[in-house]
């Protein structure tokens, strides 16, 4: 089966984490009409659609991804009046909306958990998974994502109910068929009203074993990573060609997965067009390359060949069946820039140069917002300064519970937390950034006065305007949207370069991940050829020959016709 050429699959997508975009009435924290004030701003990026993570009504204890209301905006962001303009202001621009739907789990302060949890006879109890106690404890010794048990003691009906992430939010049974009716419901009620697509959050946990068998622990641990009874089980494709069937491709909505440790056999699966399930992957996997297993918290380093390989992993695996989205950074990362690129002296051309590597590779582009403007990680200097549940809990166990030096664990969560990424948005260098008049609800990062949207704007050579201009050079070519991708140097640990070659044209993206001059070699099958830049961090207007010698940090993209 040939899938259809659509929108998306020559798009760029912009993602807007809403509480750190921009406060329209000096509360402290981003809101919806925020998003509309600034959707010129998006435009002028030249991207096609945006994504945003949850506004719906939540007790934030998971900053949104524990909804209480999947039909209601939450107050602290606006009505959904305000909501309806930001869709029509997004589409009058010819830009789509892709909305984040988080029903894998929901808030324990929603109106199904609060009957469920109360009355063993309540009609939603099977809505979500509560299991007797075993021998004086939890079920099973199955690890929550975020620490400690996965597995929450309620009182009112004396067992468990399950929580793969945070306590205040228990999992949704997707063996219960109403499950299903009222997902595909709420589907239904954003359809009408103008999304574009979904995003759906850690949809592949949806299905777990539900026998619940303990699991093995790492040393001195009394719960362990139950992945295996709950990532990617059969029971996924099923949910997601239910709602396909039913809501998804009646209605033309673009779907994208939000993927976790996903084995190699289901990528396929989830991909193919004759599955129909979902558009595209968003593989969580493709930043795991420096870190000790499943813990972000325990940091290898970076190598340039580890990411190609990373990346020549998942964008093989797809090649010819289904898309990928491409990404060094998001809500759940800390920033890319801290992580893989230079904060120092060559802070702005390492910015140019990530953004290059990765856009014209095949797959589908996103930007977390602020990464067009270079930002680096936010410092925090002690733990009240953060916000995240995943920090409280990881600060806990390894400060409170063990023991660890508190200057070390803060070191290690500016380096990687969430929060490091989460912080308001720099507009201009005034007071809070331009963010907001009041206090943000979280710091603000210290680079404002230099990283912000307004002297940028006004920079030619920004970060910005180089992402604008790298957004307008990948839109429509030939040799991204469908050649093939060779990469030149694998094994290197100074540079990130490769060939996209299709029927017409030929690509050459050459990228110099270090402080080092560095030589590229050229194949003779592609030098041959008469080719001009396209795009460069460095001005350089021609290239030519079998061996190119890239400055630090340098990014040069070229293209020529066969």
């Amino acid at each position: 089966m040939t899938r259809k050429r659509d929108w998306w699959q020559d798009a760029v997508f912009y993602q807007v984490y809403p509480r750190s975009f921009f406060d329209s009435n000096d509360d402290g924290e981003g809101d919806i009409p925020g998003i509309t004030a600034k959707l010129d701003y998006i435009k002028s990026l030249g991207v096609d659609a945006i994504w945003s993570c949850p506004y719906f009504r939540s007790p934030k204890a998971d900053n949104g991804y524990d909804v209480a209301d999947y039909r209601d905006i939450d107050p602290s962001f606006g009505t959904l009046d305000d909501w309806k303009i930001m869709i029509k202001g997004i589409h009058d621009r010819g830009m789509k909306f892709l909305m984040d739907l988080v029903v894998n789990h929901s808030s324990d302060e929603h109106e199904w958990f609060r009957s469920a949890r109360a009355s063993k006879d309540s009609p939603y109890r099977d809505y979500y998974i509560f299991r007797e106690g075993k021998d004086g404890r939890e079920p099973s010794n199955w690890g929550s994502i975020f620490g400690g048990s996965a597995w929450e003691y309620n009182e009112p009906t004396d067992d468990y109910y399950l929580h793969l992430f945070a306590v205040k939010q228990p999992d949704l049974n997707w063996e219960n068929p109403k499950v299903m009716d009222e997902v595909a419901d709420i589907i239904d009620f954003w359809a009408d009203l103008g999304v574009d697509g979904f995003r759906l959050d850690a949809f592949n946990n949806s299905d777990k074993d539900q026998s619940f068998p303990d699991v093995e622990t790492a040393p001195g641990d009394k719960y362990g990573y139950a992945g295996q009874y709950y990532v990617s089980r059969p029971g996924v494709d099923r949910y997601i060609h239910e709602l396909y069937r039913r809501e998804l491709g009646p209605r033309d909505l673009v779907t994208v997965a939000e993927l976790a440790y996903c084995p190699d056999e289901k990528i396929i699966q989830y991909s193919s067009p004759e599955n129909e399930e979902f558009d595209m992957l968003y593989f969580f996997d493709m930043l795991n390359f420096d870190q000790n297993g499943y813990d972000k918290f325990s940091p290898t380093g970076f190598r340039v060949s580890d990411l190609k390989k990373t990346m020549d992993h998942w964008i093989g695996a797809l090649h010819g069946t289904g898309y990928c989205a491409l990404f060094l950074g998001n809500h759940d990362q800390c920033r890319p820039l801290s992580r893989f690129g230079n904060t120092n002296k060559y802070r702005i051309r390492s910015a140019k140069t990530l953004a290059n590597a990765m856009f014209f590779l095949e797959g589908i582009p996103y930007i977390y917002q602020g990464e067009e403007l270079g930002m680096t990680n936010t410092d925090f200097t002690s733990i009240d300064e953060f916000n995240d549940v995943e920090v409280f809990h990881y600060w806990n166990e390894h400060v409170t519970e063990k023991g660890e030096d508190p200057g070390k664990i803060l070191e290690l969560l500016n380096m990687r937390s969430r929060d490091t990424s989460r912080s308001p948005m720099p507009w201009n260098a005034e007071k809070n950034a331009g963010f907001s008049r009041t206090k943000p609800w979280l710091k603000v990062g210290s680079e404002y006065k230099n990283i912000n949207v307004e002297a940028e704007d006004a920079d030619p050579d920004s970060v910005l305007n180089f992402y604008r201009k790298l957004i307008k050079t990948r839109h429509g070519r030939e040799a991204v949207i469908k050649g093939s991708l060779s990469w030149i140097g694998m094994e290197s640990d100074e540079h990130m370069s490769y060939i996209r070659e299709s029927d017409h044209e030929l690509l050459i993206s050459l990228n110099n991940f270090s402080e080092n001059i560095v030589t590229v070699s050229i194949p003779e099958s592609v030098s041959a050829h008469s080719m001009s830049v396209i795009l460069s961090n460095m001005s350089r207007e021609t290239v030519s020959g079998a061996s190119i010698t890239l400055e630090p940090w340098e990014c040069l993209t070229m293209t020529g016709k066969k």
